[in-house]
């Protein structure tokens, strides 16, 4: 095997505008010698941060994107806020800039109100955050990364890069009680809906992409929206609107692990004035699952907030039909976020379609589930991740679906191990790759808490799970014991586990056809030039 079996070269990638590739002393599409490790819920993530945050000095860079910001969600208890903690930084010499999705009106239940307020305490402390609105109409940024450097310190420098924004409902830990600090949602999930989540950290070079990757859009000189009443609004509260220069980025970190580490992006085909660095889009994060699906022989393992559209699920549906040992194992959430009698049709629609898709090309090779927690309340999974064939491990902000493959702008890392696992089975694709540590770890660091698998210390007991077949099979006996015990009116012990089956909701005739084009325009809008969508290509 050789990377470029698995990740996108240079040319592959399909933008020649970027610098991401450019910048390395090679021009490489990825750079080696990273250490990744995955943060699996939010708790872990946000004392992670917290600590790292309070250890920057005078003159160090802290960078950050985020779809939603909540001032006040609390990183770590009492006094650990997110604007205080920002602030702080601010106040103390360290460069704090920020980019947040300015949303839309808070009328239609986004962020902007929640987004300003974050943005106005790092300005006020000395910081600088701009609302960034440079997206499609209907359109968000959703990339979600935060980079501490140290200049001098080099061996500190870190980057996060995943699904989990800086607001509340992320706050939640493996017993999955919730946030404390939590938003409304579906009834289902009650108060304080429980939460999964990933991101990554990166330490080596990988930190020098993520941080070109936001000085790309930083240094982006077009007005931060076209709305004339936006731009009303920004003069009406005297907000900054222009990015005050950043220091020189600066050398890459060293070396310092065995992963090669790919970052990819989408942003959208931006009417009239495109990105400066992507005039025409970029669309890698599609094409780096479009090139490791066509690998694929053993199992997808991925968990996905929406898992939608027939158009970008036709990617795994193709890898099922040709390769007929190739399993595919979903968990996503058991409701949609939004339950109202327009909102939740227009949801269901999408991954109804998508699920008939894959359930046609694989049978019973596909199974979908949802989770819940301990107490039977649904888990949200709003984790991106996938893993094929325990070598290619994604974590990033992108969903399976049209709007983050096209409309909105994404961010993620794909993480290609160069340490093999031995295990059996020790090639699960059977193509010499082998298994590797990186991508098999996160699978069953995944599947251990879905399952409640542990030994007797309570540590998790997943090397039973290396197989493909029987993990799948794991899945499934699971989820079908939790599934009679529920239907049996929950007498005796609550089995093991934490999985559901997931069934789609049958939906009307005259739901579906009101809910499809609702779908196609605001839910899940395709942002590719028309020539793209009628080949169906990324």
């Amino acid at each position: 095997m050789t990377h470029r079996d698995w990740l996108l070269t240079t040319g592959e990638r399909g933008n020649t505008a970027t610098r991401l590739d450019a910048r390395h002393p090679d021009a490489s599409a990825w750079t080696e010698g990273n250490h990744a490790r995955a943060l699996v819920h939010g708790a872990t993530y946000f004392a992670e941060l917290l600590a790292g945050i309070r250890a920057l000095r005078t003159g160090d860079l802290l960078l950050f994107t985020d779809w939603r910001g909540d001032r006040d969600e609390r990183l770590d208890g009492p006094g650990s806020e997110i604007g205080t903690v920002l602030a702080r930084a601010a106040e103390r010499g360290v460069v704090v800039k920020g980019l947040l999705w300015r949303s839309h009106l808070d009328g239609l239940q986004f962020s902007q109100r929640e987004n300003l307020r974050l943005g106005e305490e790092i300005e006020d402390a000395g910081g600088e955050c701009l609302l960034d609105l440079r997206v499609r109409p209907g359109g968000s940024h959703h990339q979600k990364l935060v980079v501490l450097r140290h200049p001098g310190r080099p061996e500190l420098d870190v980057a996060y890069v995943g699904g989990i924004d800086l607001c509340h409902n992320r706050n939640d830990d493996a017993g999955h009680r919730g946030d404390r600090q939590s938003l409304p949602m579906a009834a289902v999930y009650g108060p304080h809906p429980p939460w999964h989540d990933v991101q990554l950290a990166l330490r080596g070079p990988a930190v020098g992409d993520v941080e070109a990757v936001f000085r790309e859009r930083w240094q982006d000189p077009a007005p931060l929206s076209r709305s004339p009443l936006v731009r009303l609004r920004e003069l009406a509260r005297r907000e900054d609107v222009s990015a005050d220069p950043l220091p020189p980025q600066t050398a890459d970190p060293a070396p310092c692990g065995t992963q090669d580490v790919q970052v990819l992006r989408t942003y959208p085909n931006r009417l009239l004035h495109g990105y400066p660095y992507a005039p025409d889009g970029e669309f890698s994060i599609a094409r780096g699952y479009t090139k490791a699906l066509r690998r694929a022989r053993a199992l997808i393992y991925l968990e996905d907030q929406y898992l939608w559209s027939p158009r970008v699920v036709d990617r795994f549906a193709r890898a099922l039909s040709a390769h007929p040992e190739l399993r595919l194992i979903a968990v996503i959430p058991s409701v949609p976020e939004q339950d109202g009698r327009l909102t939740l049709p227009m949801n269901l629609i999408g991954r109804i379609t998508a699920l008939d898709a894959l359930r046609r090309a694989g049978g019973d090779r596909v199974a979908v589930y949802g989770l819940e927690n301990p107490a039977g309340t649904p888990v949200y999974v709003h984790a991106k991740a996938c893993v094929i064939d325990d070598v290619w491990a994604s974590v990033g902000s992108d969903n399976v679906n049209l709007r983050s493959w096209t409309h909105d702008s994404e961010l993620s890392c794909v993480v290609l191990d160069r340490s093999t696992d031995q295990r059996a089975p020790s090639d699960p694709g059977g193509l010499g790759d082998g298994a590797r540590v990186f991508a098999r770890e996160l699978r069953l660091e995944l599947m251990g808490e879905h399952l409640d698998a542990q030994d007797a210390q309570g540590r998790p007991a997943a090397d039973a799970l290396c197989d493909p077949v029987a993990a799948f099979a794991a899945f499934d006996e699971a989820a079908a014991d939790l599934d009679a015990w529920h239907a049996g009116g929950c007498r005796g012990p609550r089995p093991p586990g934490r999985l559901r089956r997931y069934v789609p909701p049958e939906l009307p005739t005259v739901k579906r056809l009101l809910a499809t084009p609702l779908h196609h325009l605001l839910v899940d809008p395709d942002g590719r030039p028309m020539g793209m969508r009628r080949r169906n290509a990324f």
